[in-house]
């Protein structure tokens, strides 16, 4: 019977919660990676090994990798730095394994790559050139936490093809390793103007589906949005949601017309709405939504969930899991109709990530 395993970066730290193929017992383990900040912690499924995104303010940023599960750990950043008199990386923002290799986003805005499983990197891009870019690197023009590259999304077929987001700015896609990059934003919109049509758009999550790559979905800071074309152009999905809002979303792994996704109140609290916590899922490509409740908080639940903190299983009834800024991870083993808060007290989880290993 397969294993599933719930990788959950915090800020003091990565946890691992196991299951077996019910998932309805779970054991945790942590904290690990010597309670470093975890951004985004990934299962590699070609090489078995966890790789966990941490970044300190008095250690810097590095990649933590484990071979074993999480038995133990060893952290690398060399080659994690921009030339001298560049930018400084602060923060690695999100992690990729695919075709051999790891992809890093990080800020300020740049993708670096290791082929060597995370002991050494070399940096692949900083999106030189496209619209936007003379502005997000000015300090003057970041917000908060600094511009950076949240995601990477790998095509599954194609290792030279892939698509990044830069925070506030937009999708940009390439077909060949990054030597060159399309911005990928016709059909969104903005509550705010815009100097250049191409870009300017606030793009918190972005999946594809596993059964068609055509079919892309996405949360941003202003609606739900599908892409039947890869990227190419898109629609908004918005109706029937409470909120227009919310950072993370989730792809059905059998199903096209299947997506899930957290609505959040889109002022400063940035919690589900009514204090009532809730997974909504279309069935029919965003047609129509369906509010998720069973074994949820519905009385004063003032949740966050933060854009990689929302996970599928790839199993013949998916499994749902999110987690928490006040540190609970909830789960369900039926597609999102039941759901069981599974842990408690944890840090703030920045992400969830879930693997299924035979």
């Amino acid at each position: 019977m397969p294993q599933t395993v719930l990788l959950i970066g915090t800020r003091k730290g990565l946890f691992v919660l196991e299951s077996d193929g019910d998932r309805r017992d779970w054991k945790a383990r942590g904290p690990l990676c010597e309670g470093w900040p975890i951004y985004h912690a990934v299962h590699d499924p070609a090489s078995g090994a966890i790789y966990a995104a941490a970044a300190s303010e008095w250690h810097g940023a590095g990649v933590w990798r484990s071979t074993d599960l999480g038995e133990t750990w060893e952290l690398s950043s060399e080659g994690l730095a921009y030339p001298e008199n560049g930018q400084k990386v602060s923060k690695i923002s999100g992690l990729t394994a695919a075709h051999g290799r790891l992809l890093a986003g990080v800020e300020a805005p740049g993708i670096f790559e290791s082929r060597d499983s995370g002991a050494t990197w070399s940096l692949l891009s900083t999106l030189e050139g496209q619209p936007g870019s003379e502005r997000w690197n000015d300090p003057a023009n970041q917000p908060p936490g600094h511009l950076g590259v949240p995601a990477i999304l790998p095509h599954p077929d194609e290792s030279e093809h892939f698509w990044a987001i830069v925070q506030g700015v937009g999708i940009f896609e390439t077909t060949d390793n990054a030597a060159s990059w399309t911005p990928r934003n016709r059909g969104l919109r903005t509550d705010w103007p815009l100097e250049n049509p191409e870009v300017g758009y606030c793009v918190h999550k972005l999946v594809m589906s596993p059964s068609d790559q055509q079919r892309l979905y996405q949360q941003n800071h202003v609606g739900m949005h599908k892409s039947v074309d890869g990227g190419q152009s898109w629609t908004e999905i918005s109706d029937g949601l409470p909120s227009e809002f919310g950072f993370a979303a989730a792809a059905h792994p059998h199903d096209r017309d299947t997506f899930y996704v957290i609505p959040l109140d889109p002022g400063h609290g940035r919690v589900m709405p009514d204090g009532q916590a809730a997974v909504w899922r279309t069935s029919d490509a965003g047609d129509t939504w369906q509010k998720l409740v069973s074994g949820l908080p519905q009385h004063d639940a003032h949740l966050g969930v933060l854009r990689e903190g929302l996970a599928i299983d790839t199993l013949d009834v998916p499994g749902l899991y999110f987690g928490t800024s006040t540190g609970q991870v909830f789960a369900s083993a039926d597609e999102g109709e039941n759901w069981s808060e599974i842990a408690s007290y944890l840090p703030a989880i920045s992400s969830v990530e879930v693997a299924v290993i035979a």
